[in-house]
């Protein structure tokens, strides 16, 4: 497995050894042995599994009580996904990382609790698979406006995206409820 640390401390980028022939492929997509080595030490008590159309904006979402770790991936399609990191202690707070995940390059990433997270749909349709370190917990979900002008995150937009009534009524980022932690 490759691994590539972000600009973000404990965001990585995790490649997976993929084992493919005239058959198709394998790969390992979660073993906890082998993500504690590259510092992934989280407990996951939930998987989720959504689907998205083209243009589709998820995010930019976090739980100010009960954070979530996340590590994701996408199963069919491809998306640009995002971490802002919401830790004020931290050296990279308020700065975001994207990456492209997409079924061909079967890339994941690892957001540790502390980060805000979204991603939008660049296929006609991707399924994102979600492992998370702690349970949903929709009392203490908080959003975060998607184009805020102090994160400045660069979305490959498409057009307008294709936003949820709770996605539009984001907060901005000076606004935010953020982890003092």
């Amino acid at each position: 497995m490759k691994v590539q640390s972000t600009q973000i401390a404990g965001v990585l980028i995790v490649e997976p050894d993929v084992f493919g022939d005239e058959r198709g492929f394998f790969l390992e997509s979660f073993n906890e042995r082998e993500m504690r080595k590259i510092g992934i030490d989280g407990h996951f008590v939930q998987d989720n599994h959504s689907r998205s159309l083209r243009n589709v904006l998820r995010g930019l979402h976090y739980q100010i009580r009960q954070p979530q770790g996340k590590l994701v991936r996408v199963v069919s399609g491809t998306v640009f996904d995002v971490a802002v990191d919401l830790r004020r202690n931290s050296a990279s707070f308020g700065k975001w990382v994207g990456v492209e995940l997409s079924a061909e390059n079967k890339r994941m990433f690892w957001m540790p609790p502390g980060m805000a997270h979204g991603f939008i749909v660049l296929s006609d349709s991707a399924d994102f698979l979600y492992k998370a370190t702690n349970y949903y917990a929709p009392e203490f979900e908080r959003t975060i406006l998607w184009n805020d002008r102090d994160l400045g995150i660069q979305w490959p937009l498409m057009g307008e995206p294709i936003l949820s009534s709770k996605d539009v009524a984001g907060k901005s980022f000076r606004e935010a409820e953020v982890f003092e932690k």
